[in-house]
């Protein structure tokens, strides 16, 4: 914890004034290397990544006073010198906070807001295909007490049913929520809630009791009224036609009383058309 502590010093600077020059502000803290040298710096943390016990030391002095560009050079210098890339080499002496704030400054801005991204929305789900009898009686209870059959809605309930159980277990759930409820759990959602987070809790729903249906509403609400979304139409199409597009074409038939490949015709046209026709099976 110390050394991380240190670590972070390195990179702080106290001293706004330093940050003015010439009417203009530069709040970054840290700067690029004047005498910057990626082989040099990649043969210092070579030396230092091999030493005995590492030397810590070195790896603060080079990655954290050199800019995020000079860090991309460096780690290209060493898997130049080395073959081996840099981050993996780190990984395997490093630990704790240090390691993570090492491996952090040596991705890019965009690779690292990725990283952060993915790993704030990652989900405890279970993957378990097993299902659970009793459990799914007592959650289906739960969410009726926590909506339907109160005064207001305890959101955290659904939340954590929503979000933890897997979708076969779901299945199940929203079978046994019926006993309760007349309406379904969607009905019932949809008469609760309101705004996003409502179609939060409505994707999470649709998709785990259909998700061929799921996929085939978005693809209809894409084409509908003025304008297509063809963001949306080529996410779906493209992501799930080694998955189950076939199933999706279904619903969509089922559904809508026409076929997606006669809805894309209608709304697209030339080589986009036929590119989406080809990947749902239309030559």
């Amino acid at each position: 914890m110390a050394l991380f502590k240190k670590f972070l010093q390195k990179i702080c600077n106290d001293d706004g004034s330093k940050d003015f020059k010439d009417g203009s502000a530069k709040f970054g803290t840290v700067k690029a290397d004047p005498n910057f040298n990626a082989q040099n710096d990649a043969a210092k943390l070579k030396k230092a990544i091999e030493t005995k016990g590492v030397d810590e030391a070195t790896i603060v002095e080079v990655i954290a006073q050199r800019s995020n560009a000079q860090r991309q050079q460096i780690k290209a210098a060493y898997q130049q010198s080395t073959g081996n890339p840099l981050a993996d080499a780190l990984k395997k002496v490093l630990k704790s906070d240090f390691e993570e704030v090492v491996l952090a400054m040596l991705m890019t801005p965009p690779e690292y807001d990725a990283f952060e991204m993915k790993r704030a929305v990652k989900a405890t789900r279970s993957e378990d295909c097993k299902i659970d009898d009793g459990l799914a009686k007592s959650d289906a209870k739960a969410l009726f007490e926590a909506g339907e059959n109160r005064v207001g809605t305890v959101c955290s309930v659904l939340i954590d049913v929503l979000t933890s159980r897997s979708e076969a277990q779901l299945c199940k759930i929203f079978q046994y929520y019926g006993k309760y409820s007349k309406e379904g759990l969607a009905k019932a959602l949809e008469s609760e809630l309101h705004g996003n987070f409502e179609d939060c809790l409505m994707t999470l729903v649709k998709s785990a009791w259909n998700k061929p249906a799921f996929f085939a509403e978005k693809l209809h609400l894409a084409m509908k009224g003025l304008g297509t979304n063809t963001d949306t139409l080529t996410r779906i199409i493209v992501s799930r036609s080694e998955i189950d597009l076939l199933k999706i074409i279904q619903e969509y038939k089922r559904m809508y009383g026409k076929t997606l490949q006669e809805a894309i015709l209608k709304e697209t046209s030339g080589d986009y058309e036929k590119i989406l026709l080809a990947l749902c099976g239309t030559q």
